[in-house]
């Protein structure tokens, strides 16, 4: 008898991880990043959810809010979990400019998250970047799959959202 589809959400400053088929994770962004992480091979998968790139670290329990710190915690859980650091493949969703003035978070997200991909050696094969309006993903770490929708009205004049396919595997509805 199969399990029944177990749904996660995955809150800013977390990282989850699943090898089960009918595991999904979902997380609602906006400025923030959720990189996804699967290793084909084993099976296994996850997604963290940061809010901004890095910090210094000064306060206590901060740290889990950053993408320095989180995309080192999906690596190593995953590694943990049976994956090989050379297999592992990434989707990126998310970084969104929805502010206008001041600091634009998203931008920033989205080149930390790329920047340490590309540092890792990890290949990013998907995902969606940018635009201006917040996203709705879903994530099946066991097989890769993804999907996002995207929610909010959005600004005027919206800047398209960087969107990167691999073979079909990320669905937008």
């Amino acid at each position: 008898m199969s399990r029944p589809a177990v749904r996660v959400h995955v809150l800013e400053g977390e990282a989850r991880f699943a090898d089960e088929a009918g595991t999904c994770l979902t997380a609602v962004l906006g400025s923030c990043v959720a990189a996804c992480l699967f290793d084909r091979v084993a099976e296994v998968g996850g997604m963290n959810h940061f809010l901004l790139a890095g910090g210094d670290g000064r306060e206590a329990g901060s740290s889990r809010r950053y993408g320095a710190y989180l995309m080192e915690v999906l690596i190593n859980g995953l590694l943990e979990r049976g994956a090989s650091r050379a297999r592992l493949e990434a989707k990126l969703f998310g970084g969104a400019s929805l502010w206008s003035g001041g600091a634009d978070i998203g931008p920033a997200n989205v080149a930390f998250a790329e920047r340490f991909l590309a540092d890792e050696g990890i290949p990013l094969v998907g995902g969606s970047l940018g635009g201006t309006q917040g996203r709705r993903v879903e994530y099946w770490p066991a097989t890769g799959r993804a999907r996002q929708l995207l929610v909010g009205a959005p600004a005027p004049k919206p800047a398209p959202p960087k969107v990167m396919e691999d073979a079909g595997h990320v669905e937008f509805f």
